[in-house]
């Protein structure tokens, strides 16, 4: 691969919180052909995070709801790089304990709410892919797409009740 096709590729990660033991197949769909996938807690059962490691790699954190010995060997957070790009993710952004924007990480990926929401807060994208399976407040299941391209981040939500 040239620097230049280097440069122009788009990576597709696939963001998913509280799926609490339950992956609709509309789910698994709509996360088909990403180059990996984030779950950000409250995953509940090890075989949601196995039907999700059969379409891509993933990165999973611990939420509240997630408890066992295979809960315990997820860390609590995560910080990764995907084409320069820093990333980190947990489940509950109230236990965030670190400045993003100081420490140069690019977006925070995160649950627990069940509420899908994107924001920027001083240079650092802030994004709750909101429940694939139990969602609040009016709110449909969703899942999120992140597109990074070399240093820019797009995101969108996909509705799984219209898929």
């Amino acid at each position: 691969m040239t620097e230049n096709s280097t440069k122009n590729r788009i990576t597709r990660i696939g963001l998913i919180s509280d799926t609490h033991g339950y992956l609709d197949a509309h789910a698994v769909k709509s996360l088909e052909g990403v180059d990996m996938i984030v779950h950000a807690g409250d995953v509940d059962t090890p075989d949601v995070l196995k039907i999700l490691k059969a379409v891509a790699p993933v990165i999973a954190v611990r939420g509240n709801m997630d408890q066992g010995r295979w809960a315990n060997e997820l860390p609590t957070a995560d910080l990764f790089t995907v084409d320069k790009i820093k990333l980190f993710t947990l489940h509950d952004i109230y236990r965030l304990d670190l400045d993003p924007a100081a420490a140069g990480i690019h977006a925070v990926i995160y649950g627990h709410s069940h509420h899908p929401h994107i924001e920027t807060k001083n240079g650092v994208v802030f994004i709750n892919p909101g429940s694939a399976s139990q969602p609040r407040h009016n709110h449909p299941p969703t899942v999120a797409i992140l597109k990074v391209n070399h240093h820019s981040l797009d995101a969108e939500f996909i509705d799984l009740d219209e898929s």
